[in-house]
Order: C-alpha cells, then sequence, then structure tokens
C-alpha cells in the first residue's frame, strides 16, 4: 500500500534543474553564455535561480525560453501576480 502523498490533480510543478538547462541549450543558450551575454561578472550568476529565487534571473532565463517565469517556477509566483515586494500588480492574461 502506497501511502504517499500525491499531487493535487492540475497542480503545476516546477521544472527540474536539468529539463530548464536541456531547454536552454535546445535554445542555443547555456547557463554561461546566458550569463557572460547580460554582463555578469561570473560567468555562474544565472545558475543562482535553478535553486532559489531569484526574479531577475528568472526573467532573463525565461526571455531566453520565451516565457514567462511563472510558467517554469509556479511555486514562486502565485497564480494571479507577477513581480515582488513594492510595485506588485495583478498580472491581465487577456491583456496583451
Amino acid at each position: 500500500m502506497n501511502n504517499a502523498p500525491q499531487p493535487k490533480k492540475g497542480a503545476r510543478q516546477d521544472w527540474h534543474r536539468a529539463d530548464i538547462v536541456a531547454a536552454l541549450r535546445k535554445a542555443g543558450w547555456t547557463l554561461r553564455k546566458l550569463s557572460i551575454h547580460h554582463g555578469y561578472a561570473s560567468a555562474n550568476t544565472l545558475a543562482k535561480p535553478l535553486d532559489r529565487k531569484w526574479p531577475r534571473g528568472e526573467q532573463l532565463i525565461a526571455d531566453a525560453l520565451g516565457l514567462h517565469p511563472a510558467d517554469i517556477w509556479p511555486s514562486r509566483y502565485s497564480e494571479h501576480t507577477t513581480g515582488s515586494g513594492k510595485g506588485q500588480r495583478v498580472r491581465d492574461r487577456d491583456a496583451v
């Protein structure tokens, strides 16, 4: 008998770090190349969002993939907001 908790039906999970790296490679990027492209002194800077919340880095990775950061890290973004802290706003998904 398996008593392990099951995720709620329809619950979205964050992408696995290997999936993010693979998607970047398919798009012609590596975390190192993306970090250097955006002018970071350390080539490993954009590896940080793989392990912890960093909205700026998440946005750069998502942009390279043509996605919104909430598509990659749904647990870090509530369903109806984007951004963090001061200036947080409701995201209107229909307006574009």
